[in-house]
């Protein structure tokens, strides 16, 4: 039976009032850099006292949807929802879960695939394959120069950029969400593990080749064989990362 007793709980006017601004910034009402009207105007068109207005700004202000300048009159400026935010705070969570690296990267193994059928089925035809392209020849000017730091850290964009590819939201915000996560602990790794510069070479000249071959085979609208190479390059890559005792770590979510 349901208790009887039981209070429904009533929003504070205050969470209301945040409720309403909120909603205006996800829906596109008001956008990146807005100035909400002063803190004058906002009481008297919502006849609320300015304790209360405060406290709605500090609800707000927490989820990272405003900022307040202390003593300004003119108002919060308005930020639109973040992804590196939530994709942060998701790392937390993954973190306090226990979460280990061979599980974050059976979790890309099980995306990224998928992700080169479609691409490959469509031949490359999406509006953000070009991008893909220009990505790989940025990483192909990181190996002449010499920019092997570099090459590694933004190989995660290649990464990403293939998943954004598809245009589907939800896998690209899914995916860069791991990907942080696993960009980390590929250069945490390097610096644990370090290794002669030819080696260096030698490593990401091979994975270069690698997105090369699968843009080839993408544009080709090999479907079999770009599936297949890619998840034979997955394998591949997860082994590396998750050799030496690698795969049982933690996700390092906090980056320190």
């Amino acid at each position: 039976m349901e208790n009887g007793n039981a209070r429904i709980r009533v929003p504070k006017t205050s969470e209301l009032v945040a409720d309403q601004i909120r909603a205006q910034i996800v829906r596109g009402e008001l956008n990146e850099g807005d100035s909400l009207p002063p803190e004058g105007t906002l009481m008297a068109t919502l006849g609320i006292s300015r304790p209360t207005l405060r406290e709605a700004f500090r609800i707000l202000e927490a989820e990272n949807l405003i900022s307040v300048v202390r003593g300004s009159r003119s108002g919060a400026r308005v930020h639109r929802p973040s992804t590196e935010l939530v994709s942060r705070y998701a790392g937390y969570v993954l973190e306090a879960q226990g979460t280990t690296i061979a599980d974050l990267y059976a979790a890309r193994l099980a995306i990224e695939p998928t992700v080169v059928r479609w691409l490959a089925t469509a031949k490359g035809q999406t509006p953000d394959f070009a991008r893909l392209k220009q990505v790989l020849a940025d990483l192909e000017e990181m190996l002449k120069t010499e920019s092997y730091a570099e090459f590694v850290d933004n190989v995660s964009i290649f990464h990403q950029t293939l998943v954004e590819a598809t245009g589907n939201k939800t896998l690209s915000f899914m995916n860069r969400m791991l990907l942080d996560l696993g960009r980390h602990h590929q250069n945490d790794y390097q610096r644990r593990h370090p290794r002669t510069t030819e080696d260096k070479y030698k490593s990401l000249r091979a994975g270069h080749k690698s997105f090369e071959k699968l843009v080839t085979m993408i544009e080709d609208g090999d479907v079999e064989g770009a599936v297949a190479h890619w998840r034979l390059h997955l394998r591949n890559a997860n082994e590396t990362w998750g050799a030496r005792g690698e795969a049982e770590r933690i996700v390092d979510s906090l980056h320190g």
